[in-house]
């Protein structure tokens, strides 16, 4: 019998890629530190609380269901829609690209397969871009003249 490996995004294969939830947390930390230091991400680091703890653990429970692990996030705080929950934020290009930017080098620094650090900043991108085109569209509505 060919021990074959799961495609990343079957099942629990890109959890177990990810390290589980404890490579998850580690990812996410260095996510947060590349946030806290890159000039670049300053415009996205001003959108968390100063402590950013919460942030941390909210992250890390959602990727862990999002990548076919156990629904951390929806286990603690309910059913997420992504776009909805950063409907509040302006979140433009230069947003979602300081977000990637953190993300990218965080998968550098991880010990993770080439594939699946190409592969998971992929499927990063498509949200990233969903809640920048949810926030731009939501700004449009604002600034269009309503009728009396």
């Amino acid at each position: 019998m060919q021990n074959r490996k799961k495609p990343y995004g079957t099942l629990d294969a890109s959890y177990q890629a990810a390290g589980g939830y404890n490579g998850l947390i580690t990812l996410v930390d260095r996510f947060y530190d590349y946030m806290d230091s890159l000039p670049e991400a300053s415009v996205i680091r001003e959108m968390h609380p100063e402590t950013l703890d919460e942030s941390k653990e909210k992250l890390a429970r959602f990727l862990s269901g999002w990548l076919g692990g156990p629904k951390r996030y929806q286990e603690k705080y309910g059913p997420i829609r992504i776009p909805m929950v950063h409907l509040h934020l302006d979140v433009g290009a230069a947003e979602r690209d300081a977000w990637l930017l953190c993300m990218e080098k965080a998968l550098d620094d991880s010990s993770y397969d080439a594939g699946f650090k190409t592969y998971l900043l992929d499927q990063l991108a498509r949200p990233a871009e969903r809640i920048r085109e949810v926030t731009e569209n939501r700004r449009a509505n604002e600034s269009t003249p309503k009728d009396s």
